[in-house]
């Protein structure tokens, strides 16, 4: 079975809402370093809350740096845009290394912005006095050890083994993956512009990288989207980016952590403020209202609890509503129900069920039909199941099938089933044992009901229904027309 099939549940619309609301998240939790306030946040609406209530202690310079860091940023964003033509209408050499050095300009912005921000806050920087700007500080350098992961640990003097670690973490130990694989795969498709996912080789990726970072005291290893949504605005486009900086870090942590000191909080805040405001998908609405507005269903639900609860819950909960909605056709199939003539002149009452018999469906289509044959009252009119597009049928279903045999047999009105399939047939018969009338062809159709009928047309036939929907509304119509 492919591992990852239940990832593909994650819809669209969920991913839409799971991205914007992650943007939003992360462009809020960016505010502190922008504004040099300090305070410990745990939630959006918590960090929300400590903004709004430390504003009045923001620190200027901070600001300043980090707005003008932002407006830089968005105008070299556009830069590679720039298009220079020649008087031929083609760009000349010249022109095409302009816009060539525009471009390389534009992606490496990022880079430039930190290390423009830092060269002035070092420029600025005395060491006996409070710097001018909120600095990231002392970074630890080298790195980890390499060694077998530990299966037991000491709190408070006390060991603590293996089994009971797994014990103390209770049902996260399977919600946490679960959680994380829906996360990476959610930015995986925010970032694959349309491209497919293969969500069983993200499964496996993360598995031999959280195998593998075991041996280097690593956190659980799943998707950042901050970090991607920075490498997407980097013109990042191949997972070969990853390698380059793989080898950035390594090198950084090494020799470069001396100079992590003097990096302002408020352009890092600015670099990823400039990247996650982009990957809020608002312009989707308009389209998903035009085409299929129950889609906008989890797309708000995500995005609304995703901002509430958290992501984590979010996504689930926006998987969840997603499910719902593809089961209730499941539980409210689509009934077409319409009068019929024989060539032989013998009126019926066809219906027709636009979706497969399973357990959830059975007592609407049951009551349905009852209530469609019912209005016809005394005429006895011959009731036709056009089987066609039932694929598939369930233990349940055949009894509320036999439920629904019982019923016309009890008002002596023919029932007969046209054109199931074999299977159907037999998961049905399975219950109805020899109490199921049906055909498979026309002339069979035509014959039946002429051998079981013999009360002939009814006289008035004014209340019959169309149509049944999935949301039960009724249109009464008679419509004759010849099979």
């Amino acid at each position: 079975m492919d591992s990852g099939v239940l990832i593909d549940f994650i819809s669209i619309p969920v991913t839409v809402g799971f991205t914007s609301a992650t943007s939003v998240i992360i462009a809020v939790s960016q505010l502190k370093g922008l504004l040099g306030l300090k305070f410990e946040s745990s939630t959006f609406l918590d960090c929300l809350l400590k903004v709004y209530q430390n504003i009045g202690n923001y620190r200027a310079n901070d600001t300043i740096l980090g707005v003008t860091s932002i407006i830089i940023l968005l105008m070299l964003r556009k830069v590679k845009d720039i298009k220079l033509f020649g008087p031929n209408g083609k760009p000349t050499n010249k022109q095409r290394t302009i816009m060539k050095g525009l471009w390389l300009l534009s992606i490496s912005r990022n880079a430039l912005i930190v290390v423009a921000c830092s060269i002035i806050s070092y420029w600025c920087y005395r060491p006996n006095s409070e710097p001018y700007v909120t600095l990231i500080g002392k970074v630890r350098s080298g790195l980890p050890p390499l060694k077998f992961p530990p299966f037991g640990t000491e709190i408070n003097g006390t060991s603590v083994s293996f089994i009971n670690m797994c014990w103390d973490l209770g049902s996260s130990i399977i919600l946490v993956p679960v959680i994380a694989v829906l996360g990476n795969v959610a930015i995986a498709k925010a970032f694959a512009s349309g491209n497919s996912v293969d969500a069983t080789q993200e499964l496996y990726c993360l598995g031999v990288c959280n195998l593998l970072g075991s041996f280097v005291s690593s956190m659980p290893v799943t998707g950042s989207f901050s970090r991607s949504a920075v490498n997407h605005a980097s013109g990042v486009r191949t997972p070969m980016g990853g390698l380059y900086t793989g080898i950035l870090i390594i090198l950084s942590l090494s020799l470069l952590t001396p100079y992590f000191y003097f990096i302002p909080k408020a352009a890092l805040a600015a670099v990823i403020i400039s990247a996650v405001i982009f990957m809020i998908e608002y312009e989707i609405v308009k389209p998903m209202w035009k085409s299929s507005r129950k889609d906008l269903i989890p797309t708000f639900a995500t995005f609304v609890l995703c901002l509430g609860i958290g992501v984590e819950f979010g996504i689930l909960v926006g998987v969840g509503i997603n499910i719902m909605l593809l089961l209730i056709p499941s539980a409210r199939p689509f009934l077409h129900i319409e009068m019929k003539k024989l060539r032989t002149g013998l009126d019926y009452l066809l219906v027709t069920p636009e979706n497969s018999l399973y357990f959830p469906a059975v007592d609407f289509m049951r009551a349905k039909t009852d209530r469609a044959a019912v209005k016809i009252g005394q005429s006895k009119l011959p009731v036709v199941v056009d089987c066609k597009h039932i694929l598939d049928a369930d233990f349940t279903a055949a009894k509320g099938i036999a439920g629904l045999i019982m019923d016309f047999k009890r008002r002596k009105q023919p029932l007969c089933f046209y054109n199931p399939r074999k299977s159907v047939l037999a998961v049905l018969q399975g219950v109805c044992v020899d109490e199921i009338v049906h055909c498979f062809t026309y002339d069979e159709l035509e014959q039946t009901l002429n051998d079981i009928n013999g009360s002939g047309n009814p006289a008035e036939l004014k209340d019959i229904v169309h149509t049944t929907s999935q949301q039960s509304h009724e249109t009464p119509l008679l419509n004759r027309r010849q099979h």
